[in-house]
């Protein structure tokens, strides 16, 4: 049982100030001395997971881009499904237009806009003048989280990707405007050419139709010949769901939106009080005693 572990990162792995636990980090250890495949499955880029991983001396698959690429422990580019680049185009266009902080994910850096992360702190602004109640320090973690990632490589406009040499893998658009991210749902929800998906409360997300952690876990587990059905796997958010729906043993976080819960077979401990390292030494132990 469970010859294979995938977890998502932000929200799961990952503690609210988007670090790993040293419980976290012990426990996949622990497993991978087992012989237990460990996966990432993240919504992040690829070198931004290399660079989170970069001092626990663990190597993993790593699924990056909501399922866009799939990278061996060592590094080397598996798979990719980039997205078709007029379409992309056309989406980073309409987001221009209708001011969105936006980044694209690609092979090397995650590009945006010079003047993005003005449209933040302008919606900020307007969002705690509005309304005096809300905490500001909880929006600033938020727009911290966004910006602390890594090869960040600034543009002047969505027209600088036209290159084909530029592969787009996946393009999240953020903002604190409740409003604007409703309009933005609303415009591309019914839209069949692209997968549409949010990965946390300020953000919704493009990719490719063919995109998606449960296309790319299908596949790895296919090239590793493991059964999806001896798979745990880990997550808390509507990008999840795709590989939460695959697996044998789904596990939700105590902090995951209620509809990813309601697919899981059980619900542990929130990613602040390490639900990670609790559910992978459970399964350990189990499998100790059924040898």
């Amino acid at each position: 049982m469970n010859s294979c572990m995938t977890f998502d990162l932000d929200g799961t792995l990952l503690n609210h100030e988007s670090k790993l636990s040293k419980e976290n980090v012990e426990s996949l250890k622990e497993a991978q001395k087992r012989g237990i495949e460990i996966i990432v499955a993240t919504g992040r880029n690829y070198p931004d997971v290399v660079e989170i991983f970069k001092e626990t001396g663990i190597k993993t698959w790593i699924i990056a881009a909501n399922g866009a690429t799939i990278h061996t422990p060592d590094g080397e580019l598996m798979h990719d499904v980039p997205m078709e680049k007029k379409k992309a185009l056309d989406l980073l266009k309409w987001l221009e237009e209708n001011d969105y902080y936006y980044e694209v994910f690609s092979k090397n850096y995650l590009y945006t806009p010079q003047t993005a992360r003005e449209l933040i702190t302008i919606e900020m602004d307007r969002l705690c003048t509005a309304n005096p109640d809300i905490d500001r320090a909880e929006l600033e973690h938020y727009a911290n989280t966004q910006f602390k990632q890594t090869n960040f490589s600034f543009i002047n406009s969505y027209k600088d990707l036209e290159d084909e040499s530029i592969p787009v893998y996946n393009i999240l658009a953020f903002s604190f405007d409740l409003q604007k991210l409703a309009k933005g749902w609303e415009t591309f929800k019914e839209d069949t050419s692209v997968t549409l998906v949010t990965s946390g409360k300020y953000n919704f997300e493009f990719e490719h139709l063919l995109a998606s952690k449960g296309h790319a876990l299908t596949k790895l587990a296919d090239h590793l010949g493991i059964s999806l059905q001896e798979t745990l796997a880990m997550g808390d958010s509507m990008n999840d769901l795709s590989m939460l729906s695959l697996v044998g043993y789904p596990v939700a976080m105590g902090n995951a939106r209620e509809d990813v819960k309601a697919v899981c077979l059980e619900v542990t401990d929130t990613n602040d009080q390490n639900g990670v390292a609790k559910t992978i030494n459970k399964m350990l132990n189990q499998i100790e005693v059924a040898n």
